[in-house]
């Protein structure tokens, strides 16, 4: 954490009257797949033959193409996994995990930046409703009674969904949050403060001692290694080390409520591959760090609801580049209990994408983005007032949840 991050987290800190009343009795986790990922290879339709036609060289196996582990693994008649998400297979089959496919916005750019802002503001195309959609979540769930660690990103700095949020802090590690004592003793500091507030009283007597419990919460989670629970195996990457710190939070209940975690590089206009290359990587990563962090977890599933995104997903066919281009639908993954899982839900659109005329091609949306986003913060997350976080929208049943 920069040092003016790690004082202003700090300053808000010291501010609050509050410092550990916040529960974290549910936890969303955001992921984001910045790039565009292309759910056509992580969803395969392989009962459409137009699927292996138009992909000739980048298409994923046939379940029953006897390549072996490299063929796509079934889950109805109609879908397929890629084997590289194998971990996460368990997930699926023991209902936990539901997947909705044509998902997407309304905007026509095909601009990456445009359209993660958009979805990151929770907007309709050239509509603003001001700030991002966790932070009116945020906001209308729990007004101010927040603390720097009610809302997290796993980075430099914060995603444009918490901007405005008013609890909300970017960290690379639990480390990172910690009084910089000049003897590198950091409980010196923390014990001559406690002393202090034992025996004062007046403006920040009360918010002085609740910062310090939770500051004394974080600094025994620094001291002692981390042990993720029932055998779970994080890789060795930036997203499942986000993951493990966000584990990490959940557990040492300091009142965690939103984070979010990216993975980037899904932009594979060039040399995508299939069952290996640049994007069979990143599916191999996202599968891997996502089951690491459900076993990790599994004690604490009641409370945690996992939301995979991406801003939009790509073309139906493959381009003179062995990649594909920016499209439009997309496959979204929530993970929780309570979830109608162990199914891919929405109508299959097709890939036939002659029907499009302005803007980028690609699957059609059938799921406005927004809906989805509505049905896990009102079945979910326990929100009253969906209007509160997407002013005049009317949000379409999805059905992943009762």
């Amino acid at each position: 954490m920069p040092e003016q991050s790690r004082r202003q987290f700090l300053r808000r800190l010291a501010l609050r009257s509050d410092a550990i009343s916040s529960t974290g009795d549910k936890t969303l986790v955001c992921i984001f797949l910045r790039g565009g990922a292309d759910t056509l290879s992580m969803f395969v339709p392989y009962a459409d033959d137009t699927y292996y036609k138009i992909r000739p060289t980048i298409s994923i196996p046939h379940p029953k193409s006897g390549k072996g582990v490299d063929s796509s693994i079934k889950l109805d008649d109609f879908y397929s996994l890629h084997p590289k998400l194998a971990p996460i297979l368990p997930l699926y089959k023991e209902g936990r995990m539901a997947v909705v496919q044509a998902v997407g916005t309304d905007n026509p750019t095909g601009s990456h930046f445009e359209t993660q802002d958009q979805m990151e503001h929770g907007d309709g195309f050239k509509k603003t409703s001001g700030g991002g959609w966790l932070a009116r979540y945020l906001r209308a769930r729990f007004g101010n009674s927040l603390t720097p660690l009610s809302a997290v990103s796993i980075g430099p700095m914060l995603p444009e969904s918490l901007r405005g949020a008013p609890g909300a802090s970017a960290i690379t590690t639990i480390d990172d949050i910690r009084i910089k004592a000049p003897c590198e003793n950091p409980a010196v500091v923390v014990q001559a403060l406690a002393a202090l507030y034992g025996s004062e009283v007046g403006l920040l007597a009360t918010p002085g001692r609740d910062t310090l419990k939770l500051l004394a919460r974080v600094e025994t989670l620094r001291a002692s290694e981390y042990k993720p629970a029932n055998g779970a195996n994080y890789p060795d990457s930036n997203f499942a080390r986000g993951l493990r710190e966000v584990a990490r939070l959940i557990k040492s209940d300091v009142g965690l409520e939103v984070a979010c975690v990216d993975l980037d590089g899904w932009d594979t206009h060039f040399v995508q591959g299939s069952v290996d290359g640049q994007q069979a990587a990143l599916i191999e990563t996202l599968g891997a760090g996502l089951a690491a962090f459900d076993a990790d977890l599994a004690s604490r599933r009641e409370q945690v609801t996992t939301m995979v995104i991406t801003e939009f997903g790509r073309r139906s066919y493959e381009n003179g580049s062995l990649g594909t281009d920016h499209g439009r639908g997309f496959a979204a993954m929530i993970i929780g209990e309570g979830i109608r899982g162990g199914q891919i839900m929405g109508n299959y659109p097709g890939l036939n994408e002659a029907k499009w005329v302005l803007g980028p091609a690609g699957m059609e949306v059938h799921y406005d983005y927004r809906s989805v986003l509505s049905e896990v913060l009102t079945n979910k997350m326990g929100l009253r007032n969906i209007d509160a976080v997407f002013p005049g929208f009317e949000p379409q049943k999805v059905g992943f949840t009762a």
